[in-house]
């Protein structure tokens, strides 16, 4: 074999190499796991949901309501990139109350701390009746970010449209909402608002 067919041997050898490296990343690019955490215990859920994400798991939504086996429950859907190096970055703080007041209360610690809100929705626990349940998020690997959090929440549509209203007028940017027979106050429309922590 001439010097020269040595070199075209090597060239393609490298090239085939390259090719199967290329086509092996964007296979695993592709690839993402899924965790799915059902529970009919709120606090359980906060703990499933750390427990995952210490091993690398994001939170991606959630959904209260009535499943075939387990009756009422919270499911939680949680995803993973292996592309992307999260365990142990995230860290979730989930609310549960039947009392607007309450939920107010522990969003606003909750935005001190730095936590974003993620998702929310209804749910009949076990213990607490109807609640509405929210769901935070912190990444401990980026610079705090303190919230200021409001809560609405109305029977009628037409008071929640002024409050909302006037909440933007204040800066105020919407996150999410629910519309549901909760214990706060009947079939109620729940709507969660935030803005930057004024300093």
């Amino acid at each position: 074999m001439t010097e020269i067919s040595k070199t075209l041997s090597r060239m393609v050898f490298l090239c085939v190499l390259l090719v199967g490296a290329a086509s092996s990343a964007v296979a695993q690019a592709g690839k993402v796991e899924y965790k799915l955490l059902a529970t009919n215990k709120t606090s359980t859920m906060q703990k499933e949901m750390n427990e995952s994400a210490a091993v690398g798991f994001r939170f991606g939504g959630v959904m209260g309501g009535e499943t075939s086996f387990g009756g009422s429950e919270v499911v939680v859907i949680m995803t993973k990139d292996p592309q992307q190096k999260t365990a142990s970055r995230f860290k979730y703080k989930l609310l549960a109350t039947s009392k607007t007041s309450t939920m107010q209360k522990e969003l606003q610690e909750a935005g001190d701390e730095g936590f974003e809100y993620k998702g929310q929705t209804v749910f009949s626990s076990t213990f607490g009746g109807k609640e509405v349940i929210v769901i935070l998020e912190r990444d401990m690997e980026a610079k705090v970010d303190t919230w200021e959090y409001k809560l609405l929440a109305t029977k009628k549509t037409g008071t929640m449209q002024k409050e909302l209203g006037e909440a933007g007028a204040q800066g105020f940017e919407f996150v999410g909402v629910t519309v549901s027979d909760t214990a706060f106050g009947g079939k109620e429309v729940v709507s969660i608002l935030r803005r930057p922590m004024r300093r």
